[in-house]
């Protein structure tokens, strides 16, 4: 006997229905999107049949647009497991709405930044080679390696705090039927919401919250040596690793942000995503924001003072060069809009916090930008003069990206919850929960006599 209800509780209807109501607008933007990933599409067909000539890459820049996009889409995976599991492990209950929004998020952007890898390859097939023929100390085996598991790891964490959601969603169903009761009863793996089940359940996500946390810090440092362990000016850094990761959490962070705005409006889930949610989130990227801060000024400030000839040609291409824009424009969005936004409490509102999570997610593909493309632009043995700039091709299959990782995220939101009504269940309970009174104890009087 199943105990999960036939109808959700009033409470949660705001969660659920929109699960299975479509409206115009949904319509539209699934189109329009729909349209975009069409047209990458036909650009990546234009590409593989054209070779790579038909993209703005050449000697000596190898690596592009489709690199930069790679490294932003992994940095952006580790908005919701690794910031997820951190707020689990620390007791942040305040975490419980938002949680399963940033989950999602890791998992999809990490198809997408493995995608741009083969886009630069031009040839798909080149990637077998990996497997076919591996070289222990190349660093891109490393990196397939790692994300790989990273990969594995993050579609179960997603997947087990969905699990009590999907039976419930499997109890209201079951009268319809479908596509949508059959897919919920298998991937709700007999679940009945027995405490023997919860206690399993939590358990199991205890342990995967802890085992996810230096895989996802693994990730990113591994992508790090993909240029650190090169010889090429500026990327030969022992600071990369720890710098990678904070971009990557200052990125994840305001993905986040911007998600759970979309949602909101979308869905008209005020009453779950509350101001204390943006307002939390945004201190976390404040600190973030200043960490990134302290870690770029060090990287320069050592290239500067050093002044090594090759290094200092691509300082001087970033900060002065044909560079400059970008860089700048990179600093004035990673940190003087985000870090005058976010330490004020007066700007620190939902609509301010998403402005400065918009500036932060544009100033962290600039900043890719600004450390892929200078440093090939300016190699060690310049024997070939060459300009890059990204064409229709690249830039199709960039917007593509972006499209279809949209569309799918509509799409997920469709299909599951996405906030987790189990543990705001739990919370209430808990919150409800008389507390029991403390024994009363006579206090030690000193007798006379």
């Amino acid at each position: 006997m199943q105990d999960a209800v036939t109808t959700p509780p009033d409470e949660y209807e705001a969660i659920i229905l929109p699960i299975f109501e479509v409206g115009r607008s949904f319509k539209r933007w699934a189109t329009a999107l729909g349209c975009v990933v069409l047209w990458a599409a036909f650009a990546w067909v234009w590409q593989v049949s054209h070779g790579l000539g038909m993209t703005g890459l050449g000697r000596p820049i190898y690596w592009g647009l489709y690199i930069t996009n790679f490294v932003f889409f992994i940095g952006v995976s580790h908005a919701g497991t690794l910031i997820s599991a951190i707020l689990r492990l620390v007791g942040a209950e305040w975490r419980r709405p938002i949680t399963r929004m940033a989950e999602f998020i890791t998992v999809l952007v990490l198809f997408f930044g493995v995608g741009n890898v083969l886009l630069d390859l031009g040839r798909p097939d080149r990637a077998l080679f990996i497997a076919l023929h591996p070289h222990l100390r190349s660093p891109l085996l490393w990196d397939v390696s790692s994300i790989s598991v990273y990969l594995t790891a993050s579609t179960f964490y997603l997947w087990l705090p969905l699990i009590p959601d999907i039976a419930r969603l499997r109890d209201y169903t079951a009268r319809m039927g479908g596509w949508r009761h059959t897919i919920y009863t298998k991937l709700a793996i007999g679940w009945t919401g027995t405490p023997e089940h919860k206690h399993r359940l939590e358990r199991i996500i205890g342990v995967m919250a802890i085992v996810v946390i230096p895989i996802a810090v693994s990730v990113h440092t591994v992508v790090s040596w993909v240029f650190a362990m090169t010889i090429q000016p500026m990327w030969h850094s022992t600071i990369f690793g720890p710098y990678f990761v904070v971009g990557a959490i200052f990125s994840g962070i305001a993905a986040i942000i911007i998600a759970m705005a979309i949602v909101r409006r979308a869905y008209g889930l005020e009453k779950f995503l509350k101001p204390i949610h943006f307002n939390n989130l945004g201190l976390l990227m404040l600190v973030m924001c200043c960490l990134w801060f302290y870690f770029t000024f060090a990287e320069y400030l050592t290239t500067w003072y050093a002044h090594e000839p090759n290094e200092i040609a691509v300082f001087d291409a970033k900060f002065f060069g044909r560079f400059s824009p970008y860089f700048w424009m990179m600093v004035v969005t990673c940190f003087v809009v985000p870090f005058t936004i976010l330490a004020n409490n007066r700007t620190r509102t939902i609509k301010w916090t998403v402005i400065a999570s918009i500036s932060v997610s544009i100033g962290m593909w600039l900043e890719r930008f600004a450390i892929v493309v200078p440093t090939l632009s300016n190699p060690r043995a310049p024997i070939h003069t060459f300009s890059y700039h990204p064409s229709w091709v690249e830039w199709s299959l960039m917007a593509g990206c972006f499209a279809a990782f949209t569309l799918l995220y509509m799409s997920f939101t469709k299909l599951f919850p996405v906030i987790s009504i189990w543990e705001l269940e739990d919370e209430a309970a808990a919150a409800m929960a008389p507390v029991p009174h403390a024994e009363v104890r006579r206090p030690l009087v000193p007798t006379e006599g």
